[in-house]
């Protein structure tokens, strides 16, 4: 049997732990051939290719990215691309197909299944936004980067009595400004899910300089002002229909300085939070995640994706997996709202 992997959409820490995963299992206990197509879903569209094997995978467990690189490409934007993936395929040899990605490459994957085409997701977004999953590998990994980040800021903040905005990643879900705010100790923490009055914002901010603190404020990119739109870095979109957002931690920065005359400073992450090294916990899901997808390959189980229920890896229909994102909900953000000011 020869199986074809693939990374899509963007990068986070653990691809290369579900590669390896699959990569060892497939040969070790299948004797499978594992073939490894390059930029996401452009590589099967194009026939880009390298065989996997053992020696190939043998350092990449802590190693951020993916070996196979990554891209947005969205064959179903491209004319012939459903063929030519299949001409592919059959060209190939390629008895299934292992996609690893978020909600856009797993929406690939789920139509290609329709399509006649033998897939098996794997759910991979630094967001922790797929609903079929609790937990999606990448997202711990953000958060402590983020928290990381929020620690240091703190220290800088208290120094020159200033406010400090850190933008983090969140274009529709606020996991990592919600789990990286509590964990950092932020005095307000913005989310895409609920728009923000900056009135509030500056209350809050004003309370904790009269208390003598420096206050810390994390907004992920997505958060909205009351009656105001995303910020965006250009009008520009992707081959799945998404702008790129980025500057509403500037744009808070200048209000709150404008509104209470103090300095005010921000900082955005951005795709710092997707690099280096995984953390353990990462590698362990990512890893869970590959063996599972190669059971659910070993089954013919294909059209699905593996998730973490619990404890548990489980497989979900990939049409329940891209239904709808999971997003923060009211109770948990009203818990994070008692840390305000």
């Amino acid at each position: 049997m020869r199986v074809g992997v693939l990374t899509g959409g963007g990068d986070c820490p653990g691809l290369n732990a579900v590669i390896r995963a699959v990569v060892r299992k497939g040969i070790e206990v299948h004797d499978w051939e594992v073939v490894g197509f390059r930029s996401g879903w452009r590589g099967p569209m194009t026939g880009d290719s390298r065989p996997l094997g053992l020696d190939d995978v043998e350092e990449i467990l802590t190693r951020g990215g993916t070996i196979l690189g990554s891209s947005r490409t969205n064959p179903y934007k491209e004319e012939g691309g459903v063929e030519k993936i299949k001409a592919t395929l059959a060209e190939q040899g390629i008895d299934a197909l292992v996609a690893i990605g978020g909600e856009d490459t797993l929406g690939v994957a789920k139509r290609l299944t329709d399509d006649g085409v033998g897939v098996v997701g794997v759910p991979k977004t630094i967001d922790n936004d797929l609903a079929a999953t609790d937990y999606t590998f990448g997202f711990d990994t953000a958060v402590h980067i983020a928290t990381e980040a929020i620690d240091r800021l703190r220290t800088t903040a208290e120094s020159h009595y200033r406010a400090i905005v850190v933008e983090v990643m969140g274009r529709h879900a606020g996991w990592i400004a919600l789990h990286s705010g509590l964990a950092g100790g932020a005095n307000v923490i913005l989310v895409p899910e609920r728009p923000f009055s900056v009135d509030q914002v500056v209350e809050w901010v004003e309370r904790r300089f009269e208390r003598m603190y420096a206050p810390i404020i994390v907004v992920a990119e997505g958060a909205l002002p009351e009656g105001g739109a995303e910020v965006l870095t250009s009008g520009e979109k992707d081959a799945f229909g998404h702008v790129r957002l980025g500057g509403i931690g500037t744009w808070l920065a200048d209000e709150i300085a404008e509104r209470t005359g103090k300095e005010s400073r921000a900082v955005v992450l951005g795709h710092v939070q997707r690099g280096g090294t995984p953390t353990a916990y990462d590698r362990v899901l990512a890893t869970r995640f590959g063996l599972h997808a190669v059971d659910a390959v070993r089954d013919g189980d294909f059209g699905v994706m593996v998730a973490l229920r619990g404890t548990d890896i489980v497989r979900v229909k990939l049409a329940e997996a891209t239904a709808e994102l999971k997003t923060v909900p009211s109770e948990r953000y009203q818990e994070a709202e008692v840390f305000f000011g």
